[in-house]
């Protein structure tokens, strides 16, 4: 809500008021930013680790100069109203034009430092990314990386925020102010021990899976969405013997021979090579229509050590082919 403009009782004409532009400093603009995030003073205060009244003096002084609040407060928290949107999306420009400039400062001196910050999903995070990250950071030594597994339709929310810079995820639909860096087949494969039944087989339908022990996630997931729908289209009945929200867990039970799990190659390379479990394609329409998506903000332009991992990880799977 904007406040009423100061009039002239003379003239009857508004009198522009000279914003300070000085008050859109740092320390208050990462301050208001906390309180985007997440959603409180206090939670806030935690993050920055400075007292609650620090961070509500500074809100508050925004909204002074800047003669407009810039928060819906509610019972549960703060949400940013038009205002306080229009200027979390111009913090957010400006952190990542500095990022960006200091980081083509330092690649004067070649791509010796940086930081990589990536939200992934739980399945790229165990292995995939690991990997890919000790490879490149064996010839880039000095680039550092944040890695963060987060839920499949929080990420492009994180890419968008500016929250981190590159998104690694699994997709089946276009985001909004997304880039699409990379796309690549994620077929779903089901897993099971070398001793099961089906274990020898080509390739499998699930109407030959649901008759086993199965262990699935929650319908959070794009794999369990894709499960449910195939299987609402054939008429199949599926009570999971196990329902994990950890991949993990769900590869154990298989390969300690409970059941069969469902899951991407590229979380489980390593295993297949040399553990107890195999990996059969799946012929079900839907079991194929899921995508490997690489997500960054659309418009932004990325740090070099972004941009050099990007490609690494372009490099990587095109040898794999």
């Amino acid at each position: 809500m904007f406040r009423c403009d100061n009039r002239n009782s003379n003239r009857g004409q508004p009198v522009s008021k000279n914003v300070n532009r000085r008050v859109l400093q740092e320390t208050a603009l990462r301050h208001f930013l906390e309180v985007v995030r997440t959603g409180s003073v206090t939670a806030a205060a935690e993050r920055l680790n400075v007292a609650p009244s620090a961070v509500s003096r500074h809100i508050a002084h925004l909204e002074s100069e800047l003669d407009t609040l810039l928060f819906e407060r509610r019972s549960r928290g703060m949400v940013p109203n038009p205002a306080g949107e229009l200027l979390a999306a111009h913090a957010k420009r400006a952190w990542q034009d500095i990022e960006r400039v200091t980081d083509d400062i330092q690649a004067l001196r070649g791509l010796q430092t940086g930081l990589v910050r990536i939200a992934s999903t739980e399945g790229f995070a165990s292995e995939f990314l690991p990997n890919l990250i000790a490879e490149f950071q064996r010839e880039y030594k000095g680039i550092r990386f944040a890695l963060n597994v987060h839920m499949q339709a929080e990420i492009p929310q994180l890419v968008r925020d500016g929250d981190v810079d590159i998104g690694v995820t699994l997709s089946t639909s276009s985001e909004r102010q997304i880039n699409v860096e990379l796309r690549h087949p994620s077929p779903i494969l089901a897993i099971m021990a070398k001793d099961h039944p089906l274990a020898s087989r080509r390739q499998l339908a699930l109407a030959q899976l649901v008759g086993y022990p199965m262990a699935l996630p929650g319908p959070y997931s794009t794999l369990r969405q894709l499960f449910d729908i195939s299987c609402s289209r054939q008429g199949l009945q599926c009570e999971p013997a196990l329902l994990a929200n950890r991949l993990d867990a769900s590869i154990s039970f298989a390969a300690a021979g409970g059941g069969i799990a469902l899951s991407g190659e590229a979380a489980l390379r390593n295993r297949l090579k040399a553990g107890p479990i195999v990996a059969v394609p799946l012929r079900d329409r839907e079991m194929n229509e899921r995508h490997f998506e690489i997500q960054t903000m659309a418009g932004r332009t990325l740090p070099g050590a972004c941009r050099a991992f990007l490609d690494h990880l372009r490099e990587v799977l095109r040898k794999e082919g």
